[in-house]
C-alpha cells in the first residue's frame, strides 16, 4: 500500500507537467520569456532623471508597466474574440465597437455634467457595456437570423458602426470627464507615474474568460459547437443561442476596453480603434486559436496579445524602421497558423494510429 500511495502522486506530478509542456500556453510564455531576455540584453540602459542611477531601456517599471497597458485593450477584445473564432466564427467589428462605445460614452458624460467620479465610472462603464453588448447582440442575431456567415456580417457592421460612430460625433474627438482619467489611471499606490489599472482588469478579465471556457457548460458547448457541429445539433444543444452568445460577449469586452482606453487617454474619436480587429484577431490566432473552431484560451489570447506588443516594443526599443512592424506581426501570424496546422494533422494522425494498433491488438 504504501509503494502505491508513493507512486501515485509522483504519476499524477508527471501527468501535469506533461500537460503543461504540451499546452500551447506553455510554448507561448517561453517565447515571451525569451523575447523579453532578448529584449533587456539589447536594449541598452540610460541614466534616471530623478536617481541619477542606471537603468535598463526595457526593463525597469515605466516600460514594463505601459507595455502591459498597451496590450490590455488587445487582450480585453481577443478573450472575446477568441470565444467567437472557438464557435468556429470570427468578428471584424470589435475596432468599430470600441469607437461606437467610447464616442458614445463621451457625448453621454458630456450631457450629464459634472458628477461625482463614482458616479461618472458608474455611467461610463454602463454605457460602454451597453453599447458593446447591444452591438454583440446584434451581429449574433444577424447571423443566426439571415444565416450569412460571420466575416460578411461582421464586415458589414464594422462599417456601419463606425459610421455611426463618426455622425454622432461629427468626427470630432471628445474629451472625456476628468475624473474619469482620474479612476483609469489610479496609481493603486505604486506612484512614479506608473498606471496599473488597464493591466489589472487585463488580468482578472482573463481568469474569469479561463474559467468561464473550461469550467462552465456554456463554455464546454462553444468548444462543442466549434469542434463539431453536426454532433451538437443531434446532442440537443441550441446552436442560435451559442453564437449570439459568443458576438454578446465579444461586443462586452470590446465595450470595456473601449470604457478602459477612452479613459485612459481621456478622450474618444469615431476614428479610434482603426485596424484593432487585425490586432484582435492576430492575438487570439497567436494564442492558439485555430480558426476552424474548436480550439483556443483565454490564457492564449492574453499571451498572444502580450507577444504581439513585445513585438512592437521591441522595434522601438533597438530602434528598428517602424515600418516592418506590420511585416513582422504578418509573418507571426502566418507561422502561428502553419504550426497550429501541423500540430493538428500530428495529433490527428496519432489518434489514427492508436486506434489501428488497438484493433490490431484484437
Amino acid at each position: 500500500m504504501t509503494e502505491l500511495t508513493a507512486e501515485r502522486p509522483s504519476s499524477r506530478t508527471a501527468d501535469i507537467v506533461r500537460r503543461l509542456l504540451a499546452s500551447q500556453e506553455t510554448g507561448l510564455v517561453i517565447v515571451v520569456t525569451l523575447l523579453t531576455i532578448a529584449l533587456i540584453a539589447l536594449a541598452g540602459s540610460h541614466l534616471d532623471r530623478r536617481t541619477g542611477l542606471e537603468v535598463n531601456n526595457f526593463w525597469n517599471p515605466n516600460t514594463l508597466v505601459q507595455t502591459l497597458t498597451d496590450a490590455s485593450f488587445f487582450a480585453i477584445m481577443a478573450i472575446g474574440a477568441t470565444m467567437v473564432i472557438i464557435s468556429g466564427g470570427i468578428d471584424l467589428s470589435v475596432g468599430s465597437i470600441y469607437a461606437l462605445a467610447g464616442v458614445s460614452m463621451a457625448l453621454v458624460l458630456r450631457a450629464m455634467g459634472p458628477m461625482g467620479s463614482g458616479a461618472t465610472a458608474f455611467v461610463g462603464i454602463v454605457v460602454c457595456v451597453g453599447i458593446g453588448l447591444m452591438c454583440g447582440l446584434i451581429n449574433g442575431i444577424l447571423v443566426v437570423g439571415l444565416r450569412v456567415h460571420p466575416f460578411i456580417i461582421t464586415l458589414g457592421s464594422m462599417w456601419v458602426l463606425r459610421g455611426f460612430a463618426f455622425v454622432i460625433s461629427k468626427a470630432e474627438s471628445i474629451l472625456v470627464p476628468p475624473s474619469l482619467t482620474d479612476v483609469a489611471k489610479a496609481p493603486l499606490g505604486l506612484g512614479g507615474g506608473l498606471y496599473p489599472v488597464p493591466m489589472l482588469v487585463m488580468l482578472v478579465l482573463t481568469v474569469l474568460g479561463a474559467i468561464y471556457l473550461t469550467r462552465t457548460v456554456m463554455g464546454r458547448h462553444i468548444f462543442a459547437f466549434g469542434g463539431n457541429l453536426e454532433a451538437s445539433r443531434f446532442a440537443g444543444l441550441s446552436l442560435g443561442r451559442i453564437q449570439i452568445g459568443v458576438f454578446a460577449v465579444s461586443g462586452l469586452t470590446a465595450g470595456i476596453s473601449a470604457f478602459l482606453g477612452a479613459s485612459f487617454y481621456g478622450s474618444a474619436s469615431s476614428g479610434d480603434a482603426q485596424g484593432y480587429e487585425l490586432y484582435v484577431i492576430a492575438s487570439a490566432v497567436v494564442g492558439g486559436a485555430s480558426l476552424i473552431g474548436g480550439k483556443g484560451s483565454a490564457v492564449g489570447a492574453t499571451l498572444g496579445a502580450l507577444l504581439i506588443v513585445l513585438i512592437r516594443q521591441s522595434i522601438r526599443t533597438l530602434h528598428f524602421d517602424q515600418n516592418y512592424e506590420w511585416i513582422v506581426i504578418g509573418c507571426a501570424i502566418i507561422i502561428a497558423v502553419v504550426i497550429d496546422q501541423w500540430s493538428t494533422r500530428m495529433t490527428a494522425r496519432r489518434l489514427t494510429q492508436a486506434a489501428e494498433s488497438a484493433r490490431a491488438a484484437k
